[in-house]
């Protein structure tokens, strides 16, 4: 699952890395090429929900792998669409976000089946490091294969295999593990719950509902961040006259290089971070979840708007600020969703994250990279065209994300006011009912023993001493009261 969650970051960065390329090829806008990214997150969050309700109800590990052979055909076919048809590549990005759909519901749901208590954590850390190493892979990959084949469609190319094989992978190696199995709930957890009932459920959980506007917050800034911030440096360069502007095919590759190497440390430095600094912390609060979550993303919000002050004179140092700002942010990915675990019963896992997807897709990243070209485009359109103006309108339309992560930050403060009495209530939702069970049984068990008893009395027996009789009806009623 964790090289399952690298390809599909890889794919979706591919697309990133050779977004100039896009632009020169197809002679799209910033506008225009925000679009790829929008679409495949509208289409994403349109199928998590369902993708959540099946991987509730159905084998996860058959779901999940159709999904990566599904995304990695498609992101494969669309390497070959000619520059006529970019509506087409724009449906493209929509049918590979319905495939990442039924993994990235999933996905979680069944290594929180896996493991318990910090070793979750842990290995919630390890598969969500998956994203920022993915996505500079992608960077990285897409940028030296662009290179080499001196054509951007071949970027395209390469991470559907890796998909394959991870799909096939997964069917073969991955346990089928049992919903609250390892939470010693198996047993337990057999009624389904209607789907509506869940939805209430969830909504009525507020440390779900408030770490879900936060996880939207996050993916607001990843999206927008991750779409642009290569080229804002490309154009950041031109104004400073240490590159030329790209006339023709292929682009320069080297801002998509550094930004990659740079995810993938900061992805791992911060996963790592955040996990460490909550084991440690939960040593003097319970609530260190959200609160070191909280303190992540106003760290970073401080960090991301120092980028666009540096990036007018120093290139270097917008890079470092990057680097700072970036570990701070992917801090939270693997706590975020640990603390779903917490507050969300087995039963209802998958259908949570499908719908914290959803939220923070509709609300993040679905809009942000159209909105961040949009807004680029308009402030353009203002004055005359120029290199100076058009690096100044992207950074404008870019200092949008600081503001953004800062809300982020206060919704995982809010978490903290009501994750210890949530998480209370999760954990004692399935012993209510064993409670609510047991007692039936033990009633049941009373009264047909004292009806044995009473009929025995009434009937000639033949009994060895009065004695003996009271011993064996006690001892019959006492362990009819055991459940």
């Amino acid at each position: 699952m964790y090289w399952k969650e690298v390809g599909a970051q890889a794919t979706n960065a591919v697309a990133q890395c050779v977004l100039l390329d896009i632009q020169q090829h197809f002679g799209v806008k910033d506008s225009g090429a925000g679009l790829l990214q929008t679409v495949f997150i509208c289409s994403f969050m349109v199928a998590a929900p369902i993708f959540g309700y099946l991987g509730d109800r159905f084998n996860r590990k058959i779901i999940l792998s159709c999904g990566i052979f599904f995304w990695s055909a498609v992101t494969f076919s669309s390497s070959f669409i000619t520059e006529q048809y970019f509506w087409l590549l724009v449906l493209s990005r929509g049918l590979v976000g319905i495939g990442e759909a039924s993994y990235s519901t999933i996905a979680p749901t069944i290594i929180g089946d896996l493991f318990t208590k910090n070793t979750r954590t842990l290995m919630l850390s390890v598969f969500y490091f998956a994203i920022p190493l993915g996505s500079g892979l992608g960077y990285i990959t897409g940028s030296s294969v662009k290179q080499v084949a001196g054509d951007w469609h071949w970027a395209l190319r390469v991470s559907p295999l890796l998909g394959m094989i991870t799909g096939t992978l997964i069917l073969i190696l991955v346990p089928a593990a049992k919903r609250g199995n390892v939470e010693q709930l198996g047993g337990q957890l057999k009624a389904r719950t209607s789907w509506l009932r869940d939805m209430k459920a969830l909504f009525r959980n507020r440390s779900y509902v408030f770490s879900s506007l936060a996880t939207s917050a996050v993916s607001f800034a990843t999206g927008a961040l991750g779409m642009w911030i290569p080229l804002y440096l490309h154009r950041a360069q031109v104004v400073q006259k240490t590159v030329e502007t790209c006339s023709s095919q292929p682009c320069s590759t080297k801002d998509s290089l550094i930004f990659g190497a740079i995810t993938c440390f900061t992805g791992f430095l911060g996963v790592i971070t955040g996990a460490g600094a909550t084991k440690w912390c939960r040593l003097k609060t319970q609530r260190a979840d959200p609160l070191v979550c909280a303190v992540g993303m106003l760290g970073s919000a401080i960090f991301i708007c120092l980028i666009f002050v540096a990036a007018k004179s120093s290139i270097v140092g917008a890079y470092i600020c990057i680097f700072i700002g970036e570990t701070l942010l992917f801090s939270n990915w693997a706590i975020t969703a640990d603390i779903l675990m917490y507050v969300v019963i087995p039963t209802r896992r998958a259908t949570a994250v499908a719908l914290q997807s959803f939220t923070s897709h509709l609300l993040g990243d679905a809009g942000s990279p159209y909105l961040i070209g949009f807004i680029s485009d308009l402030i353009r359109q203002s004055t005359k065209e120029s290199p100076l103006w058009e690096f100044l309108s992207l950074g404008y339309a870019l200092m949008l994300c600081p503001f953004v992560i800062v809300l982020g930050g206060m919704f995982f403060l809010a978490t903290a006011l009501f994750f210890l009495s949530d998480r209370a209530k999760a954990e004692q939702h399935p012993f209510q009912v064993k409670d609510v069970s047991c007692s039936l049984k033990k009633l049941i068990r009373t009264t047909s023993l004292l009806a044995t008893t009473v009929t025995q009395k009434t009937l000639p027996h033949d009994t060895h001493s009065f004695g003996g009789e009271s011993t064996h009806d006690a001892t019959s009623l006492c362990e009819s009261l055991r459940c």
